[in-house]
């Protein structure tokens, strides 16, 4: 491959890599593994063309008192590549160590982003635009669809070499996310609400003919659904929900809008089409046993084929309304910053 050819190929991979990153966080139903074959056979192609990108340079990296500018940078970020690349090989195959409570996956997310954040700077201060020897040689071509086929090959026999030498990384879903031992709690960011206590109301509001107010007993209707939590921090857990139908809250409520908005005490907020909501439940119990506050007491959404991520907590309205609620993903950051997010 070109020098030039070299750069932009690892300046194209960390782009589809960060932008697939970004969708692993909303694809949860098994329509959605394309994304997760993307970004896997997305980090075999980065390391094939980091291999060409180091057979160029290796003999400078040798020399660690001739580093200069430039070469500085360019150690820094190729050991920022490949300590992304490793991060996220080790947690697909299975490594489980953790820091300060943070596993391999969030230091892959955290590398990753570290990583876009400094492809997208160098690119607008040093790029220098492709040549067409750089995209139209037939070597460059030949060796572009090595890569890829190279690639396409190693995500697929992953998880069976796993499976044979018997590592954890066989056992995972096709999220990523492993079983997990117990339930964890998780919050998004740093949501750390006070318990709602015996004042908390469920409301349905928006566009509807007879609005609700509801107590947390009174949400406890015996619905039942078994669904899969899969965490964005990495585990996934099946039990019995038990509370009530989302679709009997918007027939007694009388909804007539296209969309419904899951909104949390914290101000955290998901919406989704009003078909799509019908098919989900507002928890109140998990395994029989009541929630716990860390768990989205008095209740949380339970969305089938949805990630944790849309899985709101600490319910306290829904709201109907015409067309999406196109701010919502930005709640899943500031609403760790409201006061009712820090405990007020």
């Amino acid at each position: 491959m070109t020098p030039r050819g070299t750069d932009w190929s690892l300046a194209a991979l960390v782009a589809l890599l960060a932008v697939t990153g970004g969708l692993t966080a909303l694809a949860g139903s098994p329509g959605g593994e394309w994304v997760f074959a993307v970004h896997g056979a997305g980090g075999f192609a980065l390391a094939g063309v980091l291999a060409f990108k180091a057979r160029r340079v290796w003999q400078r990296l040798l020399r660690p008192r001739r580093w200069q500018g430039r070469a500085r940078a360019g150690v820094l970020a190729a050991a920022l590549v490949a300590a992304t690349l490793v991060s996220g090989w080790a947690w697909s195959s299975g490594a489980t160590p953790r820091a300060a409570g943070y596993n391999l996956l969030n230091l892959h997310v955290v590398l990753g982003v570290a990583l876009a954040l400094g492809v997208l700077a160098h690119a607008l201060v040093r790029a220098r635009r492709p040549r067409r020897a750089d995209v139209a040689d037939r070597r460059q071509f030949l060796t572009a669809a090595a890569i890829a086929g190279g690639s396409l090959v190693g995500w697929q026999i992953q998880r069976p070499v796993q499976r044979a030498l018997g590592w954890r990384g066989a056992e995972r879903r096709f999220t990523g996310s492993y079983p997990a031992t117990g339930f964890p709690e998780t919050s998004w960011v740093a949501d750390r609400p006070r318990p709602l206590g015996d004042a908390y109301r469920l409301t349905v509001t928006g566009a509807v003919r007879r609005p609700l107010t509801l107590t947390a007993a009174e949400l406890d209707r015996g619905d039942t659904l078994t669904a899969t939590l899969d965490c964005t921090g990495g585990f996934y857990v099946t039990p019995l929900w038990r509370g009530v139908a989302l679709a009997t809250l918007l027939d007694r409520a009388g909804a007539s809008g296209d969309h419904v908005r899951v909104v949390s005490h914290t101000g955290y907020r998901w919406s989704f089409t009003a078909d799509a909501a019908r098919g989900f439940l507002l928890a109140t119990h998990v395994a029989d046993e009541p929630l716990s506050h860390g768990h989205g007491a008095p209740a949380r959404l339970v969305a089938p084929g949805r990630r944790g991520l849309e899985w709101v907590k600490w319910v306290t309205r829904i709201e109907v309304a015409d067309g999406p609620d196109l701010g919502a993903a930005a709640s899943t950051v500031w609403s760790s910053f409201t006061p009712q997010g820090r405990g007020a």
